[in-house]
């Protein structure tokens, strides 16, 4: 059997920021050296498919400085601190970014999305039964909402108009899960 288990010797903090911070921390490797592990510190997330009905879903558009351009998204939104109730923080950023409360919010996956360089976990939702109402965004957030179709939405994934992972993910996961269910439902 390997042994894989890195232990901490020191934390080193390299920069802590009002949402993330950066850790170089060293380590010892399974085999006695001693390495650097430089990563991001991140509280979590929180992110869903909003359903206006079975075949329509609510999506963001907004200008993402670091690929400098203007994405389609599912809402989503940071976590306060890793104590915060993900549902409780996912109405929260559902009524900030799209106006949107919902009556039904259902688990649908939760993954790492960059595990080699950030301990972030993401817990993505479906939302349905949504009630209208006004967005307010925060001050620094400039976006807008589109209702796109759920086969449409899927296409661009696949097109790679859509190409932000967390809606990647969300959208294949529930695809695979729908034709699970009907797959099952056929036996």
């Amino acid at each position: 059997m390997v042994r894989m288990l890195e232990k901490l010797i020191k934390k080193r903090p390299v920069y802590l920021g009002k949402s993330v911070n950066f850790f170089a921390d060293s380590i010892r490797l399974p085999n006695g050296k001693k390495a650097v592990r430089e990563y991001l510190d991140h509280p979590g997330a929180v992110s869903a498919i909003p359903f206006l009905n079975a075949e329509t879903v609510v999506l963001v558009r907004q200008y993402r400085y670091p690929v400098r351009k203007v994405t389609y998204e599912i809402p989503a939104g940071k976590l306060h601190s890793i104590h915060e109730n993900p549902i409780a923080c996912l109405t929260r950023e559902l009524k900030e970014e799209t106006g949107y409360t919902a009556a039904k919010i259902s688990p649908l996956i939760s993954y790492w999305p960059t595990p080699a360089f950030s301990n972030e976990i993401l817990h993505i939702f479906v939302a349905e039964g949504l009630k209208p109402g006004p967005c307010c965004p925060d001050e620094d957030e400039f976006l807008s909402t589109s209702c796109v179709p759920y086969r449409k939405a899927l296409e661009w994934v696949l097109q790679g108009k859509i190409r932000d992972s967390k809606t990647v993910i969300a959208l294949l996961a529930y695809e695979a899960l729908r034709n699970r269910r009907h797959y099952i439902k056929l036996r």
